[in-house]
């Protein structure tokens, strides 16, 4: 038998709109039956739980748990890229595309904690993460950064109470559709220079967003790339035609779509913000660079 661990288990209790409440302290409660040495953490803010958590950190903690949608993942990959202290993810919340991308199971709870418990007893796994550059600061992602179309449904639906759940961002989508136009980009890809004209552009270490929307189909969460996927401008009528194929992930084929491996990418243009793993990094430009192997994962 593995030794008994030093767990931080962070855990947000507004997860998908406070309706899940009890994984926590369900979560909680299993760590300690199986031995561990538990510190669960909740706090009323975003900002609040984060500061808590990392004075939680100290050297004697084997692994940082969050409970939560794929903004407690982003609170997780800050803290512990760059370092070899693991992460472990329950998810709750209303995306998990994280999750989903590391075969985490995202709707069933009892399963999820199943799958954690079995996780901590193996060496984790270790996944690329990337460095976003802005201005003074540097934030990381795991999962996708949006800079366009995407970015402004995450705006939209982050203000939205209803629906709750996935089709909340589906909703976004169409609202931001009415009023929508193509976007002038600024772009720096492995060092080359280009301009491009695109209704959205996401930078993918991961396969979606949104809740299992497959904007990357064929991203891998461990080949030291990142994939640059550009839509380029459409009607809203063909938009609206192309939007379904993206949760199945047969969108790639068609002529607007670009996908493109980089290891580096530079974005620009005006009055744009972008989104990284569902949380606002702020206006552009960003520097993005690929950390192979970064954030280790029990999974």
């Amino acid at each position: 038998m593995p030794p008994p661990l030093h767990i931080v288990v962070a855990i947000n209790p507004a997860a998908s709109f406070s309706s899940r409440r009890d994984v926590g302290p369900r979560v909680v409660a299993a760590l300690n039956r199986a031995g561990h040495r538990v510190t669960g953490l909740s706090a009323a803010g975003f900002d609040a739980l984060r500061r808590d958590v990392q004075a939680a950190l100290v050297p004697e903690v084997d692994v940082l748990v969050v409970v939560g949608g794929d903004g407690m993942v982003s609170l997780g990959t800050n803290l512990l890229a760059g370092t070899r202290r693991p992460l472990a993810i329950v998810p709750c919340g209303t995306g998990n595309d994280l999750a989903r991308g590391l075969g985490i199971p995202v709707d069933d709870t009892d399963a999820a904690i199943r799958h954690l418990l079995d996780a901590l007893t193996r060496p984790p796994r270790a996944i690329d993460a990337a460095r976003v550059h802005r201005g003074n600061t540097t934030t990381w992602f795991a999962g996708v950064l949006s800079a366009g179309f995407d970015a402004v449904v995450n705006e939209r639906a982050n203000r939205m109470r209803r629906p709750r759940g996935s089709s909340r961002y589906t909703l976004a989508v169409l609202l931001v559709l009415a009023t929508f136009r193509p976007i002038t980009y600024r772009l720096t890809v492995d060092g080359m220079q280009r301009r491009a004209r695109a209704m959205l552009i996401s930078v993918a270490n991961n396969v979606s967003i949104g809740g299992g929307m497959r904007i990357v189909p064929g991203a891998l969460i461990d080949d030291g790339l990142l994939d640059l996927f550009i839509v380029a401008p459409m009607s809203r009528a063909g938009f609206l035609r192309v939007f379904p194929k993206v949760f199945s992930g047969t969108h790639t084929t068609l002529p607007q779509v670009e996908i493109t491996r980089c290891r580096s990418i530079r974005i620009d243009a005006d009055r744009v913000v972008a989104y990284a793993d569902g949380e606002r990094v702020g206006a552009l430009p960003v520097q993005i660079d690929v950390v192979p192997g970064a954030l280790f994962v029990h999974v």
